[in-house]
């Protein structure tokens, strides 16, 4: 029992860890409008930003993903292979 509670607390703090910097992320800091910069000017050097950042975290998720379907595969024919292999030694009555 206590190792739920103790997964439980984890995942909320690691949850809240992760809301906490999204917040940080995207709120604008007080240093660029002290530098002069006007709102519009910081929200398409924002949206630049997001647009690369979402470009790259796009073609690293495919490649991810290439390489899990791969592992799928691979593990799906391994285990198909040992069935048949289970089926042909132990013959059924």
């Amino acid at each position: 029992m206590g190792g739920r509670k103790s997964k439980f607390i984890f995942l909320l703090i690691a949850y809240f860890a992760g809301f906490a910097t999204a917040i940080y992320c995207l709120a604008p800091s007080a240093g660029q409008n002290e530098i002069g910069q006007t709102g519009k000017e910081i929200l398409a050097k924002s949206a630049c930003k997001s647009e690369q950042f979402a470009q790259s975290f796009n073609s690293k998720m495919h490649v991810v993903l290439d390489y899990a379907k791969g592992i799928g595969r691979h593990v799906t024919n391994k285990f198909i292979k040992q069935q048949i292999d289970e089926k042909v030694q132990k013959p059924e009555k």
